[in-house]
């Protein structure tokens, strides 16, 4: 997909956009990083313009990633720590993401022609991504039934599981005598 901006022309395949976008605490994000390379500023300044702004973007529009969140990316994607060797390098912060809200806004607060259209890109990799889920919602209904199934069986695995290991704890049978006569030799 091709937009032009000015004398020069911006190319980003919106799949190059849709494998940014994560679900993380239950909402579909963009990653600061991420959007800073989109939009080609710093993530530094991309988040100066959004903390300046705080008030256009309430949490439903941006939030910053716990610190297991963060530990989980970070390992994910093997980026380094601000523990190296030379003790320089990788986020010694957690970072913000970003719903479709926070995107849109983001164009506003950037104030730039490249930022602007760059969003409208995002927006559309966010209502790709949407259409396509939608598009899926049976298959995503018979994967919720074979979940639950997978759910009642691992439960009556469970359940022989745990007799058989309390039928390990009972005291095994003593042998009986036998009645009768015994020949010796």
């Amino acid at each position: 997909m091709i937009k032009k901006l000015g004398a020069t022309e911006l190319i980003v395949p919106i799949e190059r956009i849709e494998n940014r976008i994560f679900l993380i605490q239950g909402q579909k994000v963009m990653l600061d990083m991420d959007l800073a390379e989109l939009y080609q500023v710093p993530t530094k300044r991309l988040n100066e313009a959004a903390t300046r702004n705080r008030s256009r973007f309430p949490p439903d529009f941006m939030f910053q990633l716990t610190q297991e969140e963060f530990d989980d990316l970070r390992s994910q994607f093997a980026t380094s720590s601000s523990g190296s060797t030379s003790g320089y390098g990788g986020r010694r912060y957690r970072p913000f993401a970003f719903t479709e809200f926070g995107v849109a806004m983001l164009s506003a607060v950037l104030k730039s022609e490249k930022a602007v259209q760059m969003s409208i890109l995002i927006m559309r990799a966010f209502v790709k991504l949407r259409e396509l889920i939608s598009g899926h919602k049976d298959l995503a209904a018979r994967i919720e039934k074979l979940e639950a199934n997978q759910d009642q069986h691992a439960s009556v695995i469970n359940i022989l599981a745990e007799e058989i290991d309390n039928l390990k704890l009972l005291p095994p049978e003593l042998p009986k005598n036998r009645i009768g006569f015994r020949a010796e030799g």
